[in-house]
């Protein structure tokens, strides 16, 4: 961690270079990128810190993630593009990618961020990161920020492509909860078999609309399948 007595100009970042693959022209950039606000506003002299940056970097990973995904997935219909970007660009994702290169140990935060443990705070490194992004952008263009992102993106999606529901019916409610108008219920249709094998096919009703159908041998199973059917449907 960068101690708060260690100035601007003092800083080395050659170790962060290494990892990072990028060496800045204008060093205050890198600086601003890693210095979180409870720092500046520690300083009392006017430090600026990261959430400008943040912004940016927030809109430059999100045209060069949504441009990959384009051009190398051209399978995928538009819903499960933009659930691919937004798996890949979440805080989740975010903050994995800053604990591949150590982020937490280069950013400047105050004594009390410091004492409970803001270096390794998802929210603090993923907005760090993003700044990251802006920074490299702004020194050296979008070729090496491009770059930069691709080396965590791409092995990202072969590691998880496709991604998969553990729990399609929690899925489902999740996306139709967000207009509280909707009624999602699941209809029992058909039960055949004798007790020791049975088979159960479920059908799930968007208010009087069936959306999705499945089978299995349970009724819990059938009703998952049933929700997995109806989110491939709606192109998640």
């Amino acid at each position: 961690m960068i101690d708060l007595s260690k100035t601007e100009k003092s800083i080395d970042y050659k170790e962060l270079y290494k990892v990072i693959g990028y060496t800045f022209k204008d060093k205050s950039l890198v600086t601003t990128a890693l210095t979180h606000s409870s720092f500046a506003n520690e300083m009392h002299d006017g430090t600026k810190y990261n959430e400008r940056l943040e912004f940016l970097g927030d809109s430059v990973l999100s045209i060069v993630v949504s441009d990959y995904i384009y051009l190398n997935c051209p399978d995928l219909p538009e819903g499960k593009l933009t659930k691919l970007r937004a798996s890949l660009v979440c805080e989740k994702s975010l903050y994995a990618y800053a604990k591949q290169i150590d982020l937490g140990a280069h950013i400047r935060l105050s004594r009390g961020e410091k004492r409970t443990g803001g270096d390794d705070r998802p929210s603090i490194l993923s907005d760090a990161f993003e700044a990251l992004i802006a920074a490299i952008y702004l020194d050296g263009g979008i070729e090496p920020a491009r770059d930069f992102i691709l080396r965590f993106v791409i092995p990202d999606i072969k590691s998880s492509k496709p991604k998969k529901f553990k729990d399609y019916k929690t899925a489902l409610q999740e996306i139709i909860q967000k207009n509280p108008e909707e009624r999602l219920t699941y209809v029992l249709v058909k039960e055949t078999g004798p007790d020791h094998d049975k088979h159960f096919v479920v059908e799930v009703h968007l208010n009087s609309n069936v959306i999705g159908r499945g089978g299995g041998r349970s009724k819990k199973e059938a009703e998952q399948q049933a929700a997995r059917e109806a989110l491939e449907l709606m192109g998640y």
